[in-house]
């Protein structure tokens, strides 16, 4: 049996989905945000709330994983992150759960380039981080489908990493590429399981009007185990003075042996969409690749 499909999801679905199962919040504007990411459609409920939809069947388990352990993480962290309020169910041809959530103020700091060269920014991230890992993990959800495999061994993603250099011969230096990869490979996580956000992005990050980190949000595909995938922001947004400011941040926790693999992880997201059809997320991937081969 193949997996239902969800209709388009709008505001009007969302408003249709409010008003059945949350009367209270029947007349309160429904409005899409601005940067939506992939995973899920995510839309402001009023001044006060947002809304939360999986957007595919392979990502409805988050939904759950988010509702039970947002609110034990929360407190042990430095910045607000998204607090739920409410689980919808499905409805009007929608087939999955969905979220409520507190809205959180900020904007991403995708949209302010800026804050990627800002000290004060990369050590803001590295606080959260860092304060992340040393949260209470007992019990939290291990690597899994709910976390696209995030924090497991990067090598994971072995085959999707081999095929992206075979293709990409003559593109890029595959003999530099596959170092690195090897050398991710083979820095093994050796020590006890720790939470990872799983997608520290800068369309995750909020930054009030200081510049400074002020939220994090989608922790779709947080997890425990290995959080060397947290720092490919280091990579994908940090340039300069922050990058090392990051760097420098969050040692001694990340050894060399975690930026082995964290470049890895760099690495194999880079490879699979250099040849995206989405022209921001290809140049990204570009950009990507030549920073981390510039440092093989």
């Amino acid at each position: 049996m193949t997996d239902p499909q969800p209709p388009v999801i709008d505001a009007g679905l969302v408003a249709r989905l409010i008003a059945e199962q949350f009367p209270q919040w029947a007349g309160l504007p429904v409005r899409p945000v601005e940067l939506q990411g992939v995973d899920n459609r995510t839309f402001r409920l009023g001044d006060e709330l947002s809304v939360r939809l999986p957007s595919a069947a392979h990502y409805r388990e988050q939904v759950a994983k988010e509702q039970r352990w947002l609110p034990l993480l929360a407190p042990q962290l430095p910045v607000p992150i998204p607090a739920p309020v409410a689980v919808g169910r499905p409805g009007f041809g929608y087939p999955w759960s969905w979220s409520v959530n507190r809205w959180l103020d900020g904007v991403t700091a995708a949209s302010v380039p800026s804050a990627g060269g800002s000290v004060d920014f990369a050590h803001d991230a590295a606080g959260f981080l860092r304060a992340l890992w040393s949260a209470g993990a007992d019990g939290g959800p291990p690597p899994g489908t709910h976390s696209f495999r995030r924090g497991a061994p990067v090598s994971v993603y072995a085959d999707d990493t081999e095929r992206e250099l075979t293709a990409l011969a003559g593109r890029i230096d595959v003999a530099a590429a596959r170092k690195v990869w090897d050398d991710a490979v083979a820095a093994t996580w050796t020590g006890e399981p720790v939470w990872f956000q799983g997608d520290f992005a800068p369309g995750n990050l909020l930054v009030d009007d200081g510049g400074r980190l002020s939220a994090v949000i989608d922790f779709g595909t947080c997890g425990v185990g290995d959080p060397a995938c947290d720092l490919v922001v280091a990579w994908t947004f940090l340039d300069g003075a922050a990058r090392e400011a990051f760097r420098a941040a969050m040692s001694p926790v990340a050894d060399d042996a975690m930026w082995a693999r964290a470049r890895g992880w760099a690495l194999w997201k880079a490879l699979i969409t250099y040849d995206s059809e989405v022209p921001r997320v290809r140049a990204e991937a570009r950009r990507v690749v030549g920073g981390v081969l510039a440092e093989a």
